[in-house]
């Protein structure tokens, strides 16, 4: 015996009569009902199935005897609202404790506008649903709801809602959607627009007003246009006294919303306000300034300290975004002199003028005296001395071979070299070199002939020094 039905509404009103009431369309078998139209003209009534007996709280008794109790269903039990809409009304309820001794057919849905008399059946036939949907009901309608067991044996005593249910527009809550780049601080120069646009819902159309710093705007600098979705807010030309917080409320029969926007005016900042120069030292400077009086409406990012030489007078930046208020420049080149000049810094750029020093910072030349070290002369001159002597070789006749000696002496010594202690200076068999201390002699293609003893003498003014070797040239074995 559970489900839903959707129907629509009759018309009735306090006019109508019972017997208008029990002329309704029967029943179709989706469970949707025609709504009977009161156009307040008589109209022809067609032949129909009698509707159920309903009886109504004021009638009177029937002429016939009321049937036992036993045989008819009770009320039904917890009739409630499970939705209201602007055109439309769900109700609910349970089925009866008692069904009755006979077939149980089902229920009955009947409505009375307030200040009318008569019940209104909603289905002329009994439908086996606990939850029924009317629809196509007029805006603004106020209407009691009673719903009815029945059975084969006639109808039960009614359930009956005790508040009336007034059909009313439906109200959306107003809600506003800020968007990303106004939930932080909105931040604009002097002299440009704003335009804030912010969009809100809400049913029916909600009113919206704004505030700036929790008092009212100022109209004569300040535009605001509102429409059914969105409100806007428009500045031409921006002021830093348009700085603050402006708040923008929402509000619906009783209900509201608030928004809060954070704008922040700014402008360049001024200049610091005085600069000096502390010392000089060598090739460093030292300047310290003090603050600008106006920072732009904001904070300051921080300082550029620029140097300018007096011969070019072109302005070099030393620091940016320096935030003390004191510094050393240093790295100056001696013999020039300097000017210095700093700029205070914002979000909107440097400030349109700086602090410039009064006087100059001139990078004096220091006096240098060579002072020579007293440096003592020494003597290197050495006699002749060998340091690696000659070393005994054989060799194969036909193939070169070198004879290796190194001698140190200063000044650089006469090398003569000598086989069987006779010179052999100029002999095209022998080739001598001396190169670095180092003495070398060549002999090429030696033959048995060419063994002996060789002998390397070195000479010069303090004396001399000699060496000797056995060269050994062995001829082929005969086969």
């Amino acid at each position: 015996m559970t489900g839903k039905a959707t129907l629509e509404a009759p018309d009735c009103g306090p006019e109508e009569t019972a017997s208008e009431s029990a002329n309704v369309p029967a029943t179709e078998p989706s469970g949707e009902v025609a709504a009977p139209k009161s156009t307040g003209e008589e109209q022809t009534p067609k032949p129909q199935e009698p509707a159920p007996h309903v009886p109504a709280p004021d009638a009177p008794a029937a002429s016939k005897p009321a049937p036992p109790s036993e045989d008819v269903p009770s009320a039904p039990l917890l009739l409630a609202v499970e939705d209201v809409g602007d055109s439309s009304v769900t109700v609910s309820w349970e089925p009866p404790e008692w069904l009755g001794k006979l077939g149980f057919q089902g229920y009955v849905l009947e409505l009375r506008r307030e200040g009318a008399l008569e019940w209104v059946p909603v289905n002329t036939r009994p439908m086996m649903v606990t939850q029924q949907t009317v629809r196509n009901l007029a805006l603004g309608d106020k209407f009691f709801v009673r719903v009815t067991a029945v059975s084969s044996a006639g109808a039960g005593p009614p359930a009956v809602l005790d508040q009336p249910v007034h059909i009313q527009e439906t109200i959306e809550a107003p809600k506003i959607r800020v968007p990303r780049h106004l939930r932080q601080t909105y931040i604009r120069q002097v002299g440009e627009a704003i335009n804030l646009q912010i969009p809100f819902q809400g049913n029916p159309t909600p009113r919206a007003s704004w505030t700036h710093n929790g008092h009212a705007l100022d109209s004569q600098r300040v535009n605001v246009r509102t429409g059914d979705q969105d409100s806007i807010l428009f500045i031409r030309s921006a002021q830093r006294s348009d700085s603050g917080c402006y708040e923008l409320t929402v509000q619906l029969e009783g209900l509201e919303a608030k928004a809060a926007i954070d704008i922040l005016v700014i402008e360049k900042p001024g200049s610091p306000s005085s600069i000096r120069l502390l010392d000089v030292w060598g090739c460093n400077a030292a300047l310290e300034w003090t603050p600008p009086q106006d920072t732009g409406n904001t904070e300051l990012l921080g300082y550029t300290v620029q140097k300018a030489d007096k011969k070019t007078g072109q302005w070099f930046a030393v620091l940016e975004r320096y935030h003390p208020t004191t510094c050393t420049i240093s790295d100056l080149i001696v013999g020039n002199s300097y000017s210095f000049r700093v700029f205070s810094e914002n979000l909107c750029g440097l400030s349109d003028s700086a602090a410039v020093t009064k006087e100059l910072a001139h990078i004096q030349k220091t006096d240098i005296v060579a002072k020579p070290k007293s440096f003592v002369e020494r003597d290197f001159s050495e006699a002749p001395s060998f340091t690696q002597p000659l070393a005994d070789h054989i060799s194969t006749p036909g193939y070169s071979t070198q004879l290796f000696c190194s001698v140190r002496a200063s000044p650089k010594p006469k090398i003569i070299w000598m086989k069987n202690k006779m010179n052999i200076q100029g002999d095209p068999k022998y080739r001598a070199i001396s190169e670095q201390g180092v003495c070398t002699l060549e002999i090429r293609k030696p033959s048995p002939f060419d063994s002996g003893v060789y002998t390397c003498k070195a000479i010069n003014v303090l004396g001399e020094a000699s060496v000797d070797c056995r060269l050994e040239v062995k001829a082929s074995a005969a086969h």
